[in-house]
């Protein structure tokens, strides 16, 4: 049923890698959809708060989710996401404020939660995975010449050549400085943590325009589902442009329009997850 591209993938599972909350999702929506589950997060406190939902309690069995769920983020292997609370509940209507609600109240709110802690890729594995990442795509203006074209990729194919140089060169640094630092006597520091803990996560688009380029494609998607899982997956997809559509700033002009949208995707959502129910 879905129109998505090879190259929308990829740029979905990059940013996923980037350790981008709204593509993981996406990426956690679309493998488990078979399974009935939709999935929702936010990122507080250096931990990935991911709540799970199902329409029945034997969608969400403890052990097959929190495995299928680690070997999908392990794959993906997020940037600064190591530790994830897996939180499971059955399918609630109201979703704004799912956070604070099982908060507040982890024992009514919820089936089960577990916390698991990923395998971190090796760096030097991690940084080939980053040279082998697809070219940037860039869209040239209508008019343009064929030499304009071929300028554009000249410079493209430089840029990357020489920041695939620059991590090399890097790459080789860490590996000296690590070699030199288990050379040298240990030294103990209490409470130390790892500075990459503490950074928070990118934001490395616009909310705004995700969410219409999500809700776009899914209701252009709607008209070929047929099946509850279909239906599943597009629920969890105008979900999805909801809160992307919630993280759009008060300061920004489109603040208004963004309210709006908040409450309108939702709305389709809830539709579709009461289609994906008739069905079942």
């Amino acid at each position: 049923m879905s129109t998505t591209t090879l190259t929308d993938i990829n740029d979905v599972f990059g940013q996923a890698q980037d350790g981008s909350v709204a593509a993981i999702i996406q990426i956690l929506n679309e493998r488990l959809a078979d399974n009935g589950i939709r999935t929702r997060a936010v990122f507080a406190d250096n931990v990935l708060q991911l709540l799970c939902e199902a329409s029945t309690d034997e969608q969400l069995e403890k052990n097959t989710v929190v495995e299928k769920i680690r070997t999908i983020l392990e794959t993906i292997a997020p940037r600064r996401i190591r530790r994830v609370k897996i939180n499971s509940r059955l399918v609630q209507e109201q979703q704004l404020l799912w956070f604070e609600e099982i908060s507040r109240d982890p024992d009514s709110q919820l089936l089960w939660a577990e916390m698991i802690t990923l395998k971190q890729p090796h760096w030097l594995k991690r940084t080939l995975r980053d040279l082998r990442r697809p070219k940037l795509r860039v869209d040239m203006p209508e008019g343009a010449s064929k030499s304009d074209l071929r300028q554009r990729k000249t410079f493209l194919g430089g840029a990357i050549g020489v920041l695939s140089v620059i991590l090399l060169v890097a790459g080789i640094s860490v590996w000296a400085y690590r070699r030199l630092v288990s050379d040298a006597p240990a030294v103990s520091v209490s409470g130390a943590q790892s500075a990459s803990e503490q950074l928070p996560l990118p934001e490395s688009y616009d909310s705004f325009a995700r969410a219409v380029r999500i809700a776009e494609q899914a209701a252009k998607d709607g008209s070929n589902a047929q099946t509850s899982s279909d239906w599943l997956a597009l629920a969890a997809r105008w979900q999805q442009a909801s809160d992307l559509m919630a993280e759009v700033k008060s300061s920004d002009e489109r603040y208004q329009i963004a309210q709006d949208r908040v409450n309108a995707y939702k709305s389709n959502s809830e539709s579709l997850l009461q289609k994906a129910r008739q069905v079942e």
